[in-house]
């Protein structure tokens, strides 16, 4: 004899459409408004800056969130009236040269670090750890006193030149970015490079065949950090470009509001959403690079 079930035990509890949100509000809904949250926190000043460039007017007294008229007249007026062209190139010039330069400088010396024994290996990495704690700016008077006396005596590294800021950035190559180098280097078994050796690669072969395409992240990442930072740099390069042309993008754009914030704001907004074109590029084209060498860059057993 077969029991019968009643319906009641046999259908399944089902919430309402006001229980079920409530347990959405409460164990997901709350992330999402905290994400939207963020999100509006961190778009607004981008958009205010997009509809002060394309505000008419041009002036920060009549800037909205959003704008009352479209007009590229304050581009117009950037290109004419100032020479952008050139701050936009020493800005690049300063960030390529500079990240391309500190990522060679600085993997060379991670690589001698991470792979070599020598006297002093251990006091460099902790002179190098050291030098990090002191700001920037306390050696602006020295290293000016230097250059006042190198520009007389070679003026194409003087003053108002891009090899002698250029030089004053290579200054820093061997900072914290050789730890984060020698960091993954060490990751690196070391078998492969005696595997290399006792095939009669030397240490430069197997510097630039094995274990460059293995660390492709770290490098691609310390490219992209020296590159936002040069690029953004205005302390050392305000001290060293005081000529018009000479001036980096940054330098030229404050000299634009630093006596005229209001009426000059307009064209500011154009050249700040200039500059951070070529950081957003480096980045999506760093990405691929960083993506690839997770992935072929894995050592198999």
């Amino acid at each position: 004899m077969t029991a019968t079930v009643p319906d009641a035990v046999r259908t399944p509890y089902r919430r309402s459409g006001a229980t079920r949100f409530a347990l959405w509000a409460q164990r997901l809904g709350w992330r999402h408004a905290v994400m939207w949250v963020v999100a509006a926190f961190a778009v607004f000043p981008v958009l205010f800056v997009v509809s002060a460039a394309l505000n008419p007017v041009g002036t920060l007294s009549s800037s909205q969130l959003w704008p009352t008229g479209a007009s590229l007249a304050n581009a117009q007026d950037l290109f004419q009236n100032t020479p952008f062209t050139t701050w936009y190139a020493n800005s690049l010039f300063f960030a390529l040269t500079n990240a391309v330069v500190t990522v060679m400088l600085s993997a060379l010396a991670a690589y001698a670090f991470s792979r070599m024994r020598f006297k002093g290996r251990r006091v460099g990495l902790i002179g190098l750890l050291i030098i990090q704690m002191f700001p920037q700016f306390l050696a602006i008077v020295a290293i000016y006193l230097m250059f006042s006396n190198i520009g007389e005596l070679y003026p194409a590294i003087g003053f108002d030149t891009r090899w002698g800021l250029l030089l004053v950035y290579l200054g820093g190559a061997l900072s914290i970015n050789t730890w984060l180098m020698k960091g993954f280097f060490d990751t690196v078994p070391k078998e492969l490079d005696e595997s290399a050796q006792i095939d009669g690669a030397t240490h430069a072969q197997v510097f630039f065949r094995i274990m460059l395409p293995l660390v492709t992240p770290v490098l691609a990442i310390v490219a992209l950090l020296v590159f936002i930072a040069t690029i953004n740099e205005f302390l050392m390069a305000s001290v060293f470009l005081r000529d018009t042309d000479a001036k980096t993008l940054g330098l030229g754009l404050y000299q634009l509001v630093a006596s005229q914030r209001n009426a000059n704001f307009g064209m500011f907004a154009v050249g700040a959403i200039m500059l951070s074109l070529p950081t957003l590029i480096v980045f999506w084209f760093l990405q691929r690079y960083i993506s690839d060498g997770l992935t072929a860059g894995a050592v198999k057993g």
